[in-house]
Parts: structure tokens; C-alpha cells; sequence
């Protein structure tokens, strides 16, 4: 990859991959600790971190470990000694990490982890599913979902503010669609250094291994007496997540210029029919809904950023009253009736008086391409209501 310039001024902007942009974001946040190992298709983002490493534009330490297992357990360690800390990951990298992901969550780390939507094997694929982060949704990470490289850079350095919002303490992962947007070269608006190291500011943990003066346990054996009351004390984390969004972005917009908000709604108010889809589909979905929007059809889109927490209330608010919404997953949820997403808006909507016939399309597994006719048939499918509760897009 040809060199590229440093941008430097005020909203200065480069033409770089996804995961260049998310490096980049890293530079700017300077972590005290990074662990890195490679697994496809999110070695780029490592890659090009370590370069800035090498160069040193950056004071972290970077650990190079022997497996994703392991990258998570030398950041659980990092944090846990009060260090900033941060990986990336994806599909098989993470189901590895399974065990210390959870331990992250419930140990309060607000760990930062930028994870490249891959399918989760087997059969063995590379390519974009969202399978890997959705079979995380319980863990107790806060989820934010990327619908290009502009949304990963500017989700990356978000998160680590929200995940260290005292009202909150969790880690985050920030999702990104594999291959797509990790390796698809396009325009990125960058934030100068200066307001990006005063957004996220010194980091300050409320504990640490370190301090001998206030000496702590941290993974104690937790059995009925205490176990309960912890996991209680996690679910108001998570709880609090929400309203802390919304106060993080109020402080992101100011260096950022744009705000950030649970989901998009584009041409969704006086819309009829809906598609809900997130990541890099609402792009596609986007152009569908321009064509169809000139053709007289009341058609919209809904795309969430925020996946966990999920914002229960504003969804439902801004689905109700329509005539029918299509809920797109790219992963499926194993003897459920739908998609992960879709499985959520459904409990949105139900003591909604006024909600829509709802249907779920499970679509782009394995990195099956979705072109925009494909969008268009979900609509026109909509529009003419013979559809069944679940539905697969693009399936021979």
C-alpha cells in the first residue's frame, strides 16, 4: 500500500481501507497497551498499528501474543492494572477469546475491541457475516455497529469514551462488515489529534493491581452468596449505557460535527414500509430506497448503531404506525423464530398498539452478495403483503 499523508488540519480527510481508518483511530487514541494477533480479515488493522508502533508514533506497549485467547487475557490483565487498552479481532479469533470475553464484561474492564465481521466457521469461511459479534450479544460487551470506514474511525474513538463513562465501566466492541468496509478504500474525515486527546483524556481507573496502597482481588471464586448481587450491578451498567450514549455523543459532535444517535432513520418519518438492516447494507439499502422513493413508493430505512444496549423505546417509537417492516439479519439465530435483530424489535413492539406486520429476512451469510435488487424485492414483497414470517434473500 502506496504511503499515505497525514492529516493534520481541523477535518483534514484521506482516501484509506476501513481498517486503516480504525489504525489511525488507535494512533490518535494512544492506548498504554495493544495485543495483537492476526486472523483475516482483521490483520490490516494490526498491521498498520504496528507501523505507527515501529515509528513511534505511539507510546503503547504492544504485546504480540500466540492467540486470540491470549490477546484478550494480556488486555483483561492490562486493564485490570489500570491501563487503556485495546485489541481487534474477528469470527474464529473471537469465538477463542469466548471464555475471557465474558470475564471482561463481568470484571468491569472497559476494554475496546474492534471486531471485523466474519462468519463464524464451519465450513471454513472468510467473509462477512455477522455471526461472530452476535453470538457475543450476552456476554455483557456494549455493541456498536460500523456502516463504513468513516462510522469504524469515529465509532473506535467514541467507544473508548462510553465504555470508560463512570456510570458505565464495560468494554465495547466496535463491528465492522469484513472485506467489505475493512479493505473498501473510500474518502475518511479525520479529527485533528488535539481534540481527539481531549475528547478521551487521561484515562482513570477506578482500581488497579498496581496500587499497593489499596490493594484489590479481581476473578475471585463467586458462588451463590455474592454471584447474583454482581451480576445485578453488570446489568445496571449495561442499563446505564443507554443514557450515557447520549451524553457522550452531545460531547462527540463538537469535534466530530456530526451526531451520533442510536440508529439512522433515512426518509423513515412519513415512510410506510420499512427495512431495518445495519453495517454496511444500509448503504446498499439506501440507494434502493432513493430509486423507489422517485417512483412514488413511501419506502424508508432504520439503520442501528447501538446494538447492545438495545434502545427498546426509541425503535419502537419510530416503527410504530407503519404499514410493514422487513428486519434484515446476516446471521440467523439457531431454532428461533428469526434474526437476532429481528428477535429484538419484535419484544420492542409487543404491547405496541400500533405496530406493523413484521417480517424477518435472514440474507448474506457466508458473504453472499445482496446487490440493490435485491433490496428492492424485499420492499416491493413488502408492499404487496404475501410474504412469511421468515425469510431468506439470496438463497439458491
Amino acid at each position: 500500500m502506496p504511503e499515505k499523508k497525514k492529516p493534520v488540519k481541523g477535518r483534514d480527510y484521506d482516501s484509506l481501507s476501513g481498517a486503516d481508518a480504525v489504525a489511525f483511530g488507535m494512533r490518535q487514541i494512544n492506548p498504554d497497551v495493544v495485543a495483537a494477533f492476526p486472523i483475516t480479515p482483521q490483520t490490516e488493522i494490526m498491521e498498520r498499528f504496528s507501523q505507527f508502533y515501529a515509528d513511534g508514533e505511539v507510546d503503547s506497549e504492544m504485546i504480540l501474543v500466540e492467540s486470540e485467547h491470549s490477546a484478550m487475557s494480556a488486555v483483561v490483565g492490562a486493564a485490570a492494572a489500570g491501563a487503556r487498552a485495546m485489541t481487534a479481532t474477528a469470527a474464529n479469533g473471537l469465538a477463542l477469546m469466548w471464555e475471557i470475553v465474558y470475564i471482561a464484561a463481568s470484571t468491569r474492564l472497559p476494554i475496546v475491541m474492534n471486531v471485523v465481521n466474519r462468519a463464524l466457521s464451519g465450513p471454513i469461511n472468510i467473509h462477512c457475516d455477522h455471526s461472530d459479534s452476535m453470538g457475543c450479544r450476552d456476554s455483557g460487551w456494549i455493541q456498536i455497529y460500523s456502516e463504513n470506514g468513516q462510522e469504524a474511525y469515529e465509532n473506535t474513538i467514541f467507544a473508548v469514551k462510553l465504555g470508560e463513562h463512570p456510570k458505565v465501566r464495560l468494554p465495547v466492541m466496535v463491528c465492522q462488515d469484513g472485506f467489505i468496509t475493512s479493505h473498501s478504500v473510500e474518502a475518511v474525515n479525520f479529527i485533528h489529534d488535539s481534540k481527539v486527546k481531549k475528547f478521551v483524556g487521561e484515562h482513570k481507573a477506578d482500581f488497579s493491581l498496581l496500587d499497593v496502597d489499596k490493594p484489590i482481588t479481581l476473578g475471585p471464586l463467586d458462588l451463590f452468596d455474592y454471584y447474583f448481587e454482581h451480576k445485578r450491578q453488570q446489568i445496571e451498567g449495561m442499563e446505564n449505557a443507554r443514557k450515557a450514549f447520549l451524553e457522550v455523543a452531545k460531547e462527540f459532535e463538537k469535534i466530530c460535527g456530526r451526531k451520533l444517535e442510536y440508529f439512522e432513520k433515512y426518509k423513515a418519518d412519513d415512510a410506510d414500509y420499512l427495512i431495518v438492516v445495519m453495517s454496511s447494507t444500509a448503504g446498499t439499502a439506501k440507494e434502493a430506497v432513493d430509486k423507489l422513493r422517485k417512483e412514488g413508493k413511501k419506502v424508508g430505512l432504520i439503520k442501528p448503531r447501538l446494538f447492545r444496549p438495545f434502545p427498546y423505546e426509541e425503535i419502537a417509537k419510530a416503527l410504530e404506525g407503519k404499514k410493514a417492516v422487513a428486519v434484515m439479519d446476516r446471521s440467523d439465530s439457531f431454532g428461533a423464530q428469526g434474526g437476532p435483530i429481528f428477535l429484538e424489535i419484535s419484544t420492542a413492539l409487543f404491547n405496541s398498539s400500533k405496530k406493523p406486520k413484521l417480517f424477518s429476512y435472514i440474507f448474506g451469510l457466508g458473504g453472499r452478495d445482496t446487490p440493490m435488487e435485491d433490496i428492492e424485492k424485499v420492499f416491493n414483497e413488502l408492499m404487496a403483503g404475501k410474504l412469511k414470517q421468515i425469510n431468506y434473500l439470496g438463497v439458491r
